[in-house]
């Protein structure tokens, strides 16, 4: 027996030894015992099933909402079709599609037949071995189950490669059309559905379809909750409270305009840091991340370094906002929290942060202060930011002309953007591991996902004003506008050239909404000395990563030049968190200390922090 399992097992290289004979008593977990039970929990399951889809077209036939989401399929019809017409045009190539294809099948169904007719097969390589979606034993022992897992890595592979090797695509819609592929085979995977899934199917039989009764329980409750639209559920959001167990660094708000609340942080050491720390974090999500709770929290890290931290807590904008630009947000946000620092400190040199796209506008604005003489910040650190767009990834596939105008008009009808749908935006580009696993567990399985920190930020969404949003899709994902010294803010054409202070530029190496070569290519577009860094891991575990976790690494190099694949191979990496390395950086621009500052100074607070511009849900 213990042969028998070790032959199963697959190898460090992802290749299984060999399958074994097919053994029939493997189906027992597979057939009903109880027919009246499942048939009664079938039928409530489709009264559940009834709830959902009433609660769906409820505000629909009330006019409350309007559905658009004829308009992005549209979109995606016509991307695929270029590609479909590359390959059906030529009887040549067709042929060669369809052999491609199904030489595939006829080896995966030859395969499984041998394994049925109780022969052992020799396992292929199999490059998809570490796929999460397929840990479940019997997607391999399984004939039926690994003839299903094959033939969908092959269609999915071949549909990947029709658009790799489609000519006469441009960049933007090959761009579109693989990443519409690949949602496609996100959602179709057998791991998705009752039948085709061993783990699913072995559940539903053991509880009777209790499991589906639950599962469109939750489906119901969760459309409801979305006021027609599905807001599904990834974590416990009951076992989290900002204030209570979220966003505790002690501080207050000292200032509040428009469009932010200026927070600041009561100092933990005798000494601080002369320069004041500003952190301008992005306004698509909300500022917290930086301080989910006391081991996770950069900010209170920050501040028993020594550093006096302010925050700038966004405004979730309502359609009194919808005038509010990137102007705006420079003007009544960044210089607004310098005005408030200066008030506070009585100091007029800070360092700032910009997190994303709070870096991006923090850029913009510097590239704005270098024209107008103003030099209050004297360092500027970038977490995951991108202020050049040639190369910025996926969410590219949102931005062109077509949807950008569908985009514009819906926020005209509101004033803002919704804040599901940026949350959306950014689930897509990792749907399966953000999306159709929360789909399986919470509908199919019925079961409540588990309480995490992170996701509950992650749910936590935020409106975005219709002049910022725009300005910020077009100026940026469309036409690049920044580093091409394009960009108009405050009616003056800016350019980074005219930022020449010092630059701690963190990318971090599986980012998929900055990637790191994006931050690479823009760190050269700078008029000062950058310090590019890439840290392990991705757009959010790689900036939030304690010392003391000792989790991932960092890599440092040369001067920011040549191509990225170059800077890489002749990096150090270190282990461990980059936020060490960034404070040793700051020290060495300028180190001198005074004794802590009382928060706020002469002034009088408005309430304690996070404070109250950061608790409004969208």
């Amino acid at each position: 027996m213990a042969e028998d399992s070790k032959a199963r097992e697959r190898d460090a290289a992802g290749n299984k030894p060999g399958f074994q004979p097919f053994d029939p008593a493997a189906v027992e977990p597979y057939i009903v015992k109880d027919p009246e039970a499942l048939t009664v929990n079938f039928a409530r399951t489709v009264e559940q099933l009834g709830k959902a889809a009433s609660a769906w077209l409820a505000p629909r036939e009330s006019g409350e909402k309007v559905d658009t989401v004829s308009e992005p399929m549209v979109d995606m019809v016509k991307t695929l079709s270029k590609v479909s017409e590359y390959w059906l045009t030529d009887p040549r190539r067709t042929l060669e599609a369809q052999t491609m294809l199904l030489g595939s099948y006829f080896n995966i169904w030859s395969r499984t037949l041998n394994r049925l007719g109780g022969q052992e097969v020799e396992a292929a390589p199999d490059p998809h071995a570490r796929d999460k979606r397929f840990a479940d034993e019997d997607w391999v022992n399984n004939p039926f189950f690994d003839f299903l897992r094959q033939a969908y890595f092959v269609t999915s592979d071949w549909a990947e490669k029709l658009v790799a090797d489609a000519e006469g695509l441009d960049e933007h819609t090959r761009h579109k059309a693989g990443f519409y592929v690949k949602q496609i085979a996100s959602a179709i995977s057998p791991t998705n559905f009752i039948t085709t899934n061993p783990q699913l199917y072995r559940e539903t039989v053991a509880s009777n379809g209790a499991n589906l009764v639950r599962g469109m329980k939750m489906l119901a409750e969760d459309i409801a909750a979305g006021k027609g639209d599905l807001k599904m559920r990834q974590t416990d959001t009951s076992k989290f409270a900002i204030g209570e167990n979220m966003a505790l660094t002690p501080g207050k708000v000292l200032a509040q305009s428009d469009v932010c609340q200026v927070i600041q942080y009561d100092a933990t050491t005798e000494k601080v840091l002369k320069r004041p720390l500003l952190i301008c974090p992005p306004w698509i999500n909300k500022f917290y991340i930086l301080d989910l709770n006391p081991a996770k929290s950069f900010i209170k890290w920050a501040v028993d370094q020594g550093h006096t931290v302010f925050v700038i807590s966004w405004v979730n904008p309502d359609e009194r906002h919808a005038a509010k630009d990137w102007e705006s947000y420079a003007r009544e946000g960044i210089g607004f929290a310098l005005d408030t620092i200066s008030q506070a400190t009585g100091e007029e040199e800070v360092n700032a942060i910009g997190y994303c796209v709070g870096g991006t506008l923090l850029a913009a604005t510097l590239a704005l202060h270098g024209q107008e003489g103003d030099k209050r910040i004297r360092s500027a650190t970038f977490f995951t930011t991108q202020v050049d767009f040639t190369h910025a990834g996926d969410l590219k596939v949102f931005a062109d002309e077509e949807q950008i105008d569908l985009i514009e008009r819906g926020m005209k009808a509101t004033g803002y953007l919704d804040g599901s749908k940026m949350a959306t935006a950014f689930n897509m580009l990792r749907a399966s591991e953000l999306i159709w696993p929360y789909f399986v567990n919470n509908y199919l399985k019925g079961q409540d996902p588990m309480p995490f920190d992170l996701l509950y930020w992650n749910s936590d969404s935020t409106r975005m004003p219709a002049s910022n949003h725009s300005f910020y899709l077009r100026n940026c994902y469309l036409n690049n506008t920044l580093t091409k010294g394009e960009m108009v803010l405050a009616g003056k054409k800016i350019s980074l050239k005219d930022v020449k202070i010092p630059i701690y530029n963190l990318a971090t190496k599986e980012d998929h909404i900055a990637p790191a070569k994006s931050v690479f290519v823009g760190s050269k577009f700078f008029g000062g000395k950058v310090t590019y860094v890439m840290a392990g891991s991705g757009h959010i575990a790689g900036v939030v990563n304690p010392p003391d976790k000792m989790k991932y690494q960092f890599w440092t190099g040369g001067p920011v030049k040549g191509e990225f694949e170059d800077w890489v191979k002749k990096t150090t990496e270190t282990p461990g968190s980059w936020w060490p390395h960034w404070h040793e950086w700051i020290k060495a621009e300028d180190d001198r200390m005074v004794p802590a500052r009382k928060t706020g100074g002469t002034m009088n607070s408005i309430e304690e922090a996070p404070g109250s511009y950061v608790r409004v849900r969208a």
